[in-house]
C-alpha cells in the first residue's frame, strides 16, 4: 500500500459516486496529485442503497444536458476501465394517470427536443407493450425515452474509482477528516484520523454528511438526509431483464427490473427527515428499520398500477436516508471560502447525473468554470436565512412530499413564510397585496383589490392561468402609462469603497462607471473570459464610493465573485 499522503493539488471527501466522479475527471484533465478521503470503503454512505433509476429529461437544458452526459459515459465506461457498471439502456416510460399530467408531457415532449433528446409521446396500449405487467385503469397517455435505463451504483462508483486510480488519484479509505485548515481565511489542508495533507483545494463530496464536513470550514450548507423507501421483490413472473423503467407520478410511484423481480418505490406525502443533529459517522452499509406504517399508501398506488404486486414475495423493504436540498436539486460549487469546494446532496438523482457531475466540477477546479451554465445547481444560491436547520428542515419536506407534483408557472413556496419582512411590509399587506416570495423575503407580486377593476380583458389560457390575477394587468398598465413604486428592501445591496474603487469597477464592469456623483448605470459584470457573470446598477456615491443594487437572490454570488481565485492565475476572477 501507498504510504499515507502528507499533499496533494486536490483533496476529495467523500467516496461515494459524487467523489469518484470529480476523481476521474480531474484525472482525465491532467490533474494526477489528487486525494480522495473515504471515512469507511468507497459507496458505504447512501451510495450503495440507491434505487438505481437513470433519467435524462430535466427542465433546464444545461442541467439535461449533464444527464446526456452520465448516460454517454456510462456506456463506454466498462470498456475503458474492465469495471462492469450493469449499465443497461432499457429505456424508461412515464405515465399521465390525469388530463393535467397529459398536459405536463406534451409540454416536456416540446422541451426535450428542442434539448436534442428523444422523448416520445405514445398511447396507453403502447405503454402497456413496454410494461405489460401494468394495469391502464385511470392512463390517458404517456411518454418514452427509448435512452433511459438503469445501473448498479456500487459497479459505477468502482468504474470511477478504477478510472481515477489509473489517472493518478490515491484513494485513501478508512480515513476520516476531523478538520479542515484555513491560511489567510483559504483552505489550506485537512486533519485526518490518518495524518494532516496539505492541499491548494478541498471537495466536500461528503453525502448526507456534507454539512458536518462544511462546518469544519466555517460553512453553513442547507442538506436534510431523508429516508428514501423502496421495495424489493423476488422473482416474479413476466419480469424480464428488458423490462423498461416505469414511473407513474400521478401515484408517486416508480418500477424497474432488479434480478427478474421489481424494484418499487415512491416519494410519499408525509416523508421523513431523518439525522438533523448529524449523521452518526458509524452509519456505514447501513439502512433505518423498515416502515410499513409509512409506506402502506406508496404500497396501494404500486398494487393499483401493477395488481401482481399484492401476491409477489417482498424480500426487502429499503429505507435508506438520502441528502436532500430544499429546493431538490444539487449543491455544487465554490463556497465562500476559497479553495473549499462543494458536490453535495444528490437528491435522490445523484447516478442519474454523477458523470456530468464530476465533468462539472473538474472544469470549474481546473479552468475556473464549467462547459454549462449550472447556476441552478450553484451552492451559492441559497441564502442565511437556510443557516437554520428547522428552515431547512421544512422547505425540504415541503420539497420532497411535493416531488412528482406538476409544477406550474410562478409557483410559490407554502412553508415557513413571513420571514423576512419590509418596513412597508404591513403597509403593502393592508393595500391587499399577493405576496411571493424570494430569498426568505416577502414581496407583492400583486394587489388582488385592483382586479375588480380590470378592464384589460386578458385571460390567459392553459398553464398560464395559474398563479395569475387580472390585477396584473391593471398595474401593468398603471406603470406604463403613469408612475409606480417599487419596493427594492430585498434587494441585495454591495459598496465599493477605496482608492481602488473606481478601476476595480472600470475592470469588471461593461459599461463606463466613472460618471458624476449620482449617476446610476446599469451593467453587466464580465468574468475574465468576457463572458457575462451578472448584471446589477453601480450608483456613484462618493469618488471612490459606489453602492452596487442586484438581484435578490444573487447577492452570494455576485459578492464571492470578488473573493474566489481561479486555479490558472491563482488570481481573484474579478479582481485586476
Amino acid at each position: 500500500m501507498s504510504p499515507f499522503p502528507t499533499q496533494a493539488r486536490v483533496v476529495i471527501i467523500g467516496g461515494g459516486v459524487g467523489g469518484c466522479s470529480i476523481a476521474y475527471h480531474l484525472a482525465k484533465l491532467g490533474w494526477s496529485d489528487v486525494v480522495l478521503l473515504e471515512r469507511h470503503e468507497l459507496t458505504s454512505g447512501s451510495t450503495w442503497h440507491s434505487a438505481g433509476l437513470v433519467g435524462q429529461l430535466r427542465s433546464d437544458v444545461n442541467l439535461t444536458r449533464m444527464m446526456q452526459y452520465s448516460t454517454d459515459l456510462y456506456g463506454r465506461l466498462k470498456a475503458e476501465t474492465g469495471q462492469d457498471t450493469g449499465w443497461r439502456m432499457t429505456g424508461g416510460v412515464r405515465l399521465a394517470s390525469s388530463p393535467e399530467r397529459l398536459v405536463e408531457l406534451k409540454r416536456q415532449v416540446s422541451l426535450a427536443r428542442s434539448f436534442g433528446l428523444d422523448f416520445q409521446l405514445i398511447s396507453p396500449q403502447a405503454a402497456l407493450a413496454f410494461f405489460p405487467l401494468m394495469s391502464l385503469q385511470d392512463v390517458v397517455g404517456a411518454v418514452y425515452t427509448p435512452t433511459d435505463g438503469m445501473i448498479d451504483p456500487t459497479g459505477l462508483t468502482n468504474a470511477l474509482a478504477a478510472g481515477a486510480r489509473a489517472g493518478g488519484v490515491q484513494i485513501c479509505t478508512q480515513s476520516i477528516v476531523t478538520g479542515i485548515s484555513l491560511r489567510d481565511g483559504r483552505v489550506c489542508g485537512v486533519e485526518t484520523t490518518q495524518g494532516f495533507i496539505a492541499a491548494e483545494h478541498v471537495v466536500n463530496a461528503g453525502g448526507m454528511w456534507a454539512r458536518q464536513i462544511a462546518q469544519l470550514a466555517g460553512v453553513y450548507l442547507p442538506i436534510i438526509p431523508m429516508a428514501h423507501l423502496y421495495l424489493i421483490t423476488k422473482p416474479v413472473a413476466g419480469v424480464t431483464r428488458e423490462l423498461v423503467a416505469l414511473r407513474d407520478p400521478d401515484n408517486l410511484i416508480y418500477y424497474r427490473e432488479e434480478v427478474g423481480g421489481l424494484v418499487a418505490g415512491g416519494y410519499e406525502r408525509e416523508p421523513a427527515p431523518w439525522g438533523l443533529d448529524g449523521v452518526p459517522l458509524d452509519f456505514s452499509f447501513k439502512l433505518l428499520p423498515p416502515d410499513w406504517e409509512r409506506f402502506t399508501p406508496l404500497m396501494e398506488n404500486l398494487i393499483r398500477r401493477v395488481p401482481l404486486l399484492e401476491t409477489a414475495e417482498v424480500h426487502t423493504l429499503l429505507n435508506g436516508p438520502e441528502a436532500f436540498t430544499p429546493d431538490g436539486e444539487y449543491l455544487l460549487g465554490p463556497t465562500a471560502v476559497p479553495g473549499f469546494w462543494v458536490a453535495a446532496a444528490f437528491c435522490a438523482h445523484g447516478l442519474a447525473g454523477a458523470g456530468g457531475i464530476g465533468k462539472v466540477m473538474a472544469e470549474w477546479i481546473v479552468h475556473g468554470h464549467p462547459e454549462w451554465d449550472v447556476w441552478r445547481l450553484d451552492v451559492r444560491r441559497f441564502g442565511s436565512n437556510y443557516n437554520s436547520v428547522e428552515y431547512t428542515r421544512a422547505r425540504t419536506v415541503e420539497t420532497y412530499s411535493k416531488y412528482y407534483d406538476i409544477h406550474y408557472p410562478n409557483e410559490e413556496r407554502e412553508s415557513v413564510r413571513a420571514l423576512r419582512l419590509s418596513p412597508a411590509y404591513q403597509q403593502l399587506q393592508a393595500l391587499g397585496a399577493a405576496f411571493g416570495e424570494k430569498f426568505g423575503w416577502e414581496r407583492a407580486n400583486w394587489f388582488e383589490p385592483h382586479a375588480a377593476a380590470a378592464q384589460h380583458g386578458h385571460q390567459p389560457a392553459g398553464w398560464a392561468a395559474h398563479n395569475w390575477s387580472a390585477a396584473i394587468g391593471v398595474e401593468h398598465l398603471a406603470a406604463r402609462n403613469s408612475a409606480a413604486i417599487f419596493d427594492e428592501t430585498s434587494f441585495s445591496k454591495l459598496e465599493v469603497r477605496g482608492a481602488g474603487a473606481l478601476p476595480f469597477l472600470q475592470h469588471v464592469c461593461a459599461n463606463d462607471v466613472d460618471r458624476p456623483v449620482g449617476t446610476v448605470v446599469y451593467t453587466q459584470a464580465l468574468n475574465p473570459r468576457g463572458g457575462i457573470e451578472c448584471d446589477f446598477t453601480v450608483t456613484r456615491i462618493g469618488a471612490d464610493r459606489f453602492s452596487i443594487v442586484t438581484g435578490t437572490a444573487f447577492g452570494q454570488h455576485d459578492w464571492s465573485g470578488c473573493s474566489s481565485t481561479c486555479p490558472r492565475t491563482q488570481r481573484p476572477f474579478w479582481k485586476m
